[in-house]
């Protein structure tokens, strides 16, 4: 699913694709000629050291990121890798120092940055409308794993990683969290929940739930579960400031929630009324819904703008969530799964 997505992306920026790799070299056969590609490669080696590839995109399963990572920054490729970055927060910490070291564009694609109503809620609480941050909660709910005999590579810790839930989704919550706030998590308690699947197949956390304090002084609760009988994906977050709240539903992504003591408003995503930012991301009229698969081609065109402009080496923070967002994201992980191993607070850097 996510190499479509990927690839879909890459195509609308109009840059051209060279060729896939797959598992085995029957299967890359297969999958260019599924997907209208020219060529296909080999081995995912073989395609991320090619001389013939600027940009690698990854999107195998999580065990082999690290890897394949490694040997594309080494040849100078820029990468955008798909996250968990990696499966322990040592080696992800490696890759975005090695990606700095060698000057080169290193993303990752929390794409949900890219939904103009979220950009929205960031300026509204980035410009003061909001107030002090208090209060930040919400949850990320997905249900295609709630069944006993529902099962993916994902659920192995051998090609999934240690943590499932949180590393696949909880991750994407509070980057966006983050990134609209401004805050980080630095302290946080956590519980995980796995449920049994058919056959006693050992599997990785079907559920965590949170408590947080950041570094600006607000707390918060998130659950994150992929056994929720009909939500799909269920991304909702509420920022609760001083003077209003924002909340966000990814499901529902047309318009950011308003509350104060006086009015509650739904603000719609309308170019004209957004700020700059959210603005920018509002390709089409109000009224025209935009989605998932516009944010990632938001996300891949300003990660292929910065290629084109000579890499890493320009001047300011990039619009695009780099290794070390992504390197965070898998310390934060790693401190879930200790804080619900020994049932204690845990410090996040």
């Amino acid at each position: 699913m996510i190499g479509r997505v990927h690839l879909d992306a890459v195509r609308r920026t109009g840059a051209p694709v060279v060729g896939v790799s797959a598992s085995t070299p029957a299967r890359a056969k297969e999958a260019a000629a599924a997907l209208g590609v020219p060529r296909a490669f080999d081995s995912s080696e073989e395609l991320v050291t090619s001389d013939e590839v600027d940009v690698v995109h990854v999107c195998t399963p999580n065990a082999t990121h690290a890897p394949l990572v490694e040997l594309a920054l080494r040849a100078g490729k820029h990468v955008v890798c798909e996250k968990p970055l990696t499966t322990d927060a040592a080696s992800a910490d490696a890759l975005a120092a090695l990606a700095a070291e060698r000057r080169v564009v290193a993303a990752v694609p929390f794409v949900y940055r890219y939904h103009p109503m979220a950009a929205e809620a960031r300026a509204r609480v980035r410009d003061g409308r909001a107030g002090e941050v208090r209060l930040v909660h919400g949850h990320y709910l997905q249900d295609w794993l709630a069944l006993p005999e529902d099962t993916n590579w994902r659920v192995d810790a051998a090609a999934g990683g240690p943590s499932r839930a949180f590393a696949d989704i909880g991750s994407h919550w509070f980057d966006l969290v983050e990134w609209v706030t401004g805050h980080r998590v630095v302290e946080l308690t956590a519980l995980t929940q796995t449920v049994d699947r058919a056959g006693g197949r050992p599997a990785t956390e079907d559920v965590a739930q949170l408590l947080v304090r950041t570094d600006g002084g607000a707390t918060g609760a998130v659950t994150v579960s992929q056994v929720s009988p009909g939500r799909k994906n269920r991304l909702w977050f509420e920022v609760d400031g001083a003077r209003t709240a924002l909340a966000f539903d990814q499901e529902q992504p047309e318009s950011l929630f308003v509350g104060s003591r006086g009015e509650n408003v739904s603000a719609l995503r309308d170019p004209a009324l957004l700020s700059p930012e959210a603005a920018r991301l509002s390709v089409v009229p109000g009224g025209h819904p935009m989605g998932y698969l516009d944010c990632f081609a938001a996300f891949v065109r300003d990660v292929h703008a910065a290629v084109r402009e000579g890499g890493a080496g320009g001047q300011g923070a990039p619009a695009f969530p780099t290794f070390d967002d992504a390197a965070r994201m898998v310390r934060l992980t790693e401190a879930v799964l200790a804080s619900a191993a020994d049932r204690s607070w845990k410090e996040v850097n």
